[in-house]
């Protein structure tokens, strides 16, 4: 006997205290989840206030709002007759609290506060909500009379329960709790649960996602249920992109799931699911025998049936879903996607009119360029597919006057419209560098300026000569170090002047409706930013930077494959080219290089990072696990190569840890970067450590003193090597 139930979970591209917003996009959600036939509908975490509102959710205002916009919600004609589960911020006895609010018919039927919250990486719920630590029990809450009148309701259940239709019974899961040890969806299923609504606000990172989704899908894979996991989408106001993926699965198998990357603002994922499947798949005695002795939840009644009755199914129209096979997005591909996206709802969002940034011919000022023609290629085939607001949006930003009919038919129509690139030479550039730059604009069809900037930098150095009547030198003519860095850091940092100069100039010049300004873009990736090779307050100082969360070895690999995926050939030429700053004059014995700069390689870089970071090791912690790696003929950076010695790692991991601890200072002015790597040095909140350091002279005496024991020891096992042979 069937018992078919369509239930619905939503990805929505919510905005941080877009009230107003937020709301019609809810609804939207909920009027395209009845038109499916679905009979519950789940949306994001937080999703009335946006997930990223941070202290914000200090402030009582938003509670209030919070209320207000749920009123809204509840009372609207087109959100009846569909249970909703809605994401939202609530006060309880003066205790903050992170909740979904279960609603039906402008009744509220429980209130469920989020018992484990996320509160590392990214994450600091803590600091604004407190867990609630009482599973198992549910209390009264007393309504704000905004809402309590309009409902007819004074309390209502809050706590952790479950609750109870005709047919079935559903509970909650919030983020952050499916993801621990001991997650709530076990004892709940035990005690009868059979649909799971999962909530989450959760972001993108490279290579993230297949984690987290098998995560999700074993859930149920190994005690069963239909599970229904809505994620937020886009960027609400900060550094991360929420990529969606919402997904609905039953007995571990998907039955459908979301888009990763769109640019479509409300997204509802819908399946039709057969509760005689769950309880099938829960036969076995020794599930029967731990049911009896798992916790009991109190029981808050609905009295609705969210499955149809046999008589009433339609079976031709109305079938069962199946299941589907996932699939991922390589790296490359979630860079030009994931970068596109969060570039996109930045720009629409801000009332920019389009984006500026300095070509040096480089591969990071390009693998930028190039995210942001991946941007106008997501916007045409949205347009083609017929998204009237990215129409809208694109028309605006390009100063389109009110009427219009212009519909982009390629990306390089609108780069033109909206993407100014320029290159600014000196006497240390290349022409080849210069070139690139010029047909890489040219290939993708942004707006190019050529300028030189000697004179600019001429200028100022002539104000420290008229004052010390001494002139300095680049250390090709004799200068010293610091004269070599001056000179290096004025071109520079005059490069960043007179980037926000054209950026604010270049739209009024070309004569856009109503001028307007750009947005300046960085170009420093997150290795350079690790050692700190970058200056500061030079280009890499900007309003945003896409590419700030990317390695360098990604980006080569990305542009690897936009050179294919994008059809421009020019990119190849790029991949070739040594990465280099341009900012010392070339000569016949020296030609500048990054890596040489840096005294350290990019692929040695990551693998810093992610000691540093990820696996939370100081200097002597590196230092032993690279031991084991780079000293081992197995495991040795490249199998054709030979181990490298203790001393060799010793001085490579010092070496390291020192310039990172002398620049770290530069990440506080570190420009807002997409955050894709779990290695970011971001100071904003991801990475907090210091940014004055004292030496490492602890560590680093701990590291000499094993290399030096292992060199006596390896000296001894060579002379005894050597006896041997004499013997």
């Amino acid at each position: 006997m069937a018992h078919l139930v369509t239930l619905a979970c939503c990805s929505l591209n919510q905005w941080a205290l877009d009230f107003k917003g937020n709301a019609k996009r809810i609804i939207e959600s909920i009027v395209r989840a009845k038109a499916a036939g679905a009979s519950l509908r789940v949306g994001p975490e937080l999703e009335i206030t946006g997930y990223g509102c941070l202290d914000h959710y200090l402030e009582g205002d938003i509670f209030l709002h919070s209320w207000e916009a749920l009123t809204e919600i509840i009372d609207h004609d087109a959100c009846q007759d569909i249970v909703l589960d809605i994401g939202m911020p609530i006060r309880h006895k003066n205790v903050r609290y992170n909740c979904r609010v279960i609603c039906y018919n402008r009744k509220i039927i429980l209130i469920r506060p989020k018992m484990w919250l996320a509160n590392d990486g990214n994450y600091r719920e803590m600091r604004y909500f407190t867990p609630w630590m009482r599973p198992g029990h549910v209390e009264e809450y007393y309504l704000e009379s905004i809402v309590g009148t309009i409902i007819g309701q004074t309390e209502v259940p809050f706590g952790d329960g479950i609750v109870s239709t005709k047919d079935t019974c559903f509970a909650c899961e919030t983020c952050e709790e499916l993801f621990t040890p001991a997650a709530p969806h076990g004892p709940l299923g035990l005690d009868g649960v059979e649909i799971f609504t999962n909530s989450s606000g959760s972001h993108f990172e490279l290579r993230k996602l297949k984690t987290r989704l098998d995560l999700i899908i074993e859930t149920t894979r190994k005690s069963g249920g239909i599970y229904l996991y809505a994620n937020q989408k886009g960027c609400d106001g900060d550094r991360l992109y929420y990529d969606g993926s919402s997904m609905i699965i039953c007995n571990g198998k998907v039955l459908a799931c979301g888009s990763q990357f769109s640019l479509d603002d409300v997204e509802v994922v819908t399946a039709t699911v057969d509760l005689e499947d769950v309880r099938s798949f829960r036969s076995s005695p020794s599930r029967g025998l731990q049911s009896q002795q798992a916790q009991k939840f109190p029981r808050i009644s609905l009295k609705v049936r969210l499955s149809k009755r046999v008589e009433d199914h339609d079976y031709p129209h109305e079938g069962q879903s199946e299941p589907i096979d996932l699939k991922y997005h390589a790296p490359e591909e979630e860079i030009a996607l994931g970068g596109a996206c969060w570039l996109w709802d930045y720009l629409r969002r801000c009332h920019a009119a389009g984006f500026f940034i300095p070509l040096s011919g480089g591969i990071d000022s390009c693998a930028t360029s190039v995210m942001v023609f991946s941007m106008c290629r997501l916007v045409v085939s949205a347009i083609q597919k017929g998204n009237e607001q990215v129409l809208q949006d694109v028309r605006r930003i390009t100063g389109e006057t009110d009427g219009s009919n212009w519909a982009p038919a390629t990306p390089q129509e609108i780069m033109n419209r909206l993407f100014y690139t320029t290159f600014m030479g000196s006497k240390n550039s290349s022409s080849d560098t210069r070139k690139r730059a010029k047909d890489l604009a040219h290939d993708i069809g942004a707006y190019h300026v050529n300028i030189d900037i000697d004179t600019v930098t001429t200028a100022i150095v002539n104000v420290f000569y008229s004052w010390s009547n001494w002139m300095p030198q680049f250390k090709s003519a004799g200068g010293s170090v610091a004269e070599n860095l001056a000179l290096q850091n004025i071109q520079a940092r005059s490069r960043m002047v007179l980037a926000y100069l054209f950026a604010q100039l270049l739209p009024t010049f070309r004569g856009r409706t109503g001028g307007g300004s750009l947005l300046v873009l960085g170009s420093a990736n997150v290795d350079e930013a690790l050692r700190g090779y970058l200056t500061k307050y030079d280009c890499s100082s900007a309003d945003i930077n896409p590419i700030g969360g990317v390695s360098k070895t990604d980006l080569k690999a990305f542009i690897a494959w936009a050179c294919t995926n994008f059809d421009l050939p020019i990119l190849s030429t790029f991949l070739s080219a040594v990465p280099t700053a341009e900012l010392e004059p070339i000569t016949s014995s020296y030609v500048q290089s990054d890596e040489a700069d840096m005294g350290i390689s990019y692929a040695e870089l990551s693998i810093f990072g992610r000691l540093r970071k990820n696996d939370k090791l100081g200097p002597w912690g590196a230092y032993c696990k690279l031991l084991s790696t780079w000293g081992s003929q197995k495991t040795s950076q490249n199998q054709n190569e030979q181990p490298l010695s203790p001393r060799q790692i010793a001085e490579k991991t010092k070496f390291f840890f020192t310039k990172y601890a002398i620049n770290r200072h530069k990440m506080t002015v570190l420009t807002p970067s997409l955050h894709m790597e779990q290695y970011s040095p971001d100071d904003n909140r991801f990475d907090l450590r210091p940014f004055l350091y004292p030496e490492f002279d602890w560590a680093y005496a701990k590291i000499d003193r094993d290399v030096e024991r292992r060199e006596k020891a390896e000296s001894g096992t060579e002379r005894e090597r050597e006896e041997d042979d004499l013997d």
